[in-house]
């Protein structure tokens, strides 16, 4: 029996359970009352009774309930916890960060992590917010190439025991790897690796080939017709060349049949931001499996040694040395502290995007909200603290680009729907319905708004007055609830 079919079976014992117990009992886990319930699926946008058993929704009604524990929500919205597809900080450090941002659900799908089984283990019953992530084709490759600085079998044992951050995992890879032509005869090796990652939990593959320069096409188009094969979405960032690199994904994906997410599109597409979504979105009415999701600042972040400031960059991203933003010090650099810093490595706010350009992708329909947070460091780009508040707050409050219910759609609905070919308990998340996972963000929409910046370093969102996840509070009149761990691990449907 596969994962799949034990998700939906349980899934169904679980739905019918909870309606009973809707029916015949009169005192609930939690209830929370007299909040402004918006689930984007049904479009119920009412003032509501929740009762919560057991770490899922048990009952929705005007009716007064009864529960062991009652939130007061008057004046407040219930939204389902959001889910964030594209993060790089792992760890409860960001947790922290993340769940003040009304985040239940953190997974990381541009890099993926080597041995997911290994990582999930080590991150069972210690987590605030569910996590979960990709196979890593960078890692597949440089594992046939015997590519790794500490060996593969170093870097296994280091996940196992639990403590590595995306950071480290990102740099065992020997830097040349990157640069390094793989051999035809090898391609075969590297996809058994990532079929052993999807059969561990993996979610789809990602595939950042952006950070690969010596990747040639043909080991790319295999990857897709793999993915295709196994219906494992690929979460790519793309090349450089703006919208050309977002037609080549497209043109892999639409050959080969692979389901495709392409990553930070107002990134990749800057200026051609509305073009790029215009063909995704072409794709789509055609029948394709394609999606995308931005983030809501204009500045990226990335480690300088990367191949992202290979000779051209300039040019690439149309911008200079004094737009790059030092993340330790929070100095922009000069050609001189450039060379400096590229050569010890670390990480780089890159300042390249034009608030119109947020504005459009933010505005467009069937667009996801994603943070790329990145690793903990206390000048780290804001987006690891306040990509969801920020939305809310001032593309939804202030500058009313969309509707609150639309956002959170893009925040909730939207990103669980595009797991759950791949991650069948994700259409369990992502709703506020009878039978759904109790992962709920409650929001003071008078006052939610980012707060961490550029320069001040990172900051708790504001106006996120409670999280629950799986039915547990993890955020109590907006201030964090000590010693609760109750993420849990999101799986791909081949785990065996």
């Amino acid at each position: 029996m596969t994962i799949r079919t034990l998700v939906l079976l349980s899934s169904l014992i679980v739905y019918y359970s909870t309606s009973a117990l809707a029916q015949n009992s009169s005192t609930y886990d939690l209830v929370i009352q007299n909040g402004r319930v918006i689930d984007p699926e049904t479009n119920l946008d009412e003032v509501r009774n929740i009762g919560i058993w057991k770490g899922r929704i048990a009952i929705i009604t005007g009716e007064v309930l009864e529960g062991s524990e009652v939130i007061n929500a008057g004046g407040l919205v219930v939204a389902p916890g959001f889910i964030d597809l594209h993060v790089h900080g792992i760890s409860n450090t960001e947790q922290k960060y993340q769940v003040h941002d009304g985040v239940t659900t953190a997974l990381e799908l541009e890099a993926g992590v080597p041995f997911p089984e290994a990582w999930h283990q080590a991150r069972r019953d210690k987590a605030l917010i569910n996590f979960g992530a990709s196979a890593s084709w960078p890692h597949a490759r440089a594992a046939v190439m015997d590519a790794f600085k500490d060996g593969y079998d170093k870097l296994r044992e280091a996940i196992e025991k639990g403590g590595w951050s995306q950071d480290q995992i990102t740099r065992s890879i020997s830097l040349e790897a990157n640069y390094t032509l793989l051999e035809g005869k090898k391609v075969p090796g590297m996809l058994e690796y990532l079929k052993a990652d999807l059969e561990k939990g993996a979610i789809g593959i990602a595939v950042p080939v952006g950070y690969l320069p010596a990747a040639s096409r043909e080991e790319v188009f295999r990857v897709y017709q793999f993915a295709s094969e196994q219906r494992a979405p690929i979460f790519t960032h793309v090349r450089p060349g703006n919208t050309l690199a977002v037609q080549q994904a497209i043109a892999d994906a639409a050959v080969t049949g692979a389901p495709l997410h392409i990553v930070h599109i107002n990134s990749m597409a800057l200026g051609e931001i509305e073009l790029a979504i215009e063909m995704v979105q072409a794709a789509q009415k055609r029948g394709l499996d394609i999606t995308t999701e931005l983030y809501p600042y204009t500045a990226g972040s990335t480690n300088i040694a990367s191949a992202r400031f290979d000779p051209g960059w300039q040019e690439d991203q149309g911008i200079t040395f004094g737009d790059l933003q030092w993340v330790e010090t929070g100095e922009r650099l000069t050609e001189k502290t450039f060379k400096k810093y590229r050569q010890q490595g670390g990480w780089v706010i890159i300042h390249k995007m034009k608030p119109a350009w947020i504005r459009a992708g933010i505005a467009s329909e069937g667009i996801i909200i994603a943070s790329d947070g990145m690793p903990f460091s206390p000048s780290a780009h804001p987006r690891t603290a306040g990509t969801f508040a920020r939305v809310l707050g001032k593309y939804v409050r202030e500058e009313r680009v969309i509707s609150l219910p639309q956002a959170i759609g893009k925040m909730t609905l939207l990103p669980a729907r595009r797991l759950e070919g791949i991650a069948p308990m994700m259409r369990f998340k992502g709703r506020i319905q009878v039978g759904c996972d109790a992962d709920i963000t409650i929001l003071d929409p008078k006052r939610v708004i980012d707060r961490a910046t550029y320069d001040g370093g990172l900051e708790f969102s504001e106006g996120i007055e409670y999280v629950l996840v799986n039915g547990v509070m993890v955020v109590r009149n907006g201030n964090l609830v000590e010693e609760v761990f109750p993420g849990q691990p999101v799986y791909g449907k081949y785990k065996k």
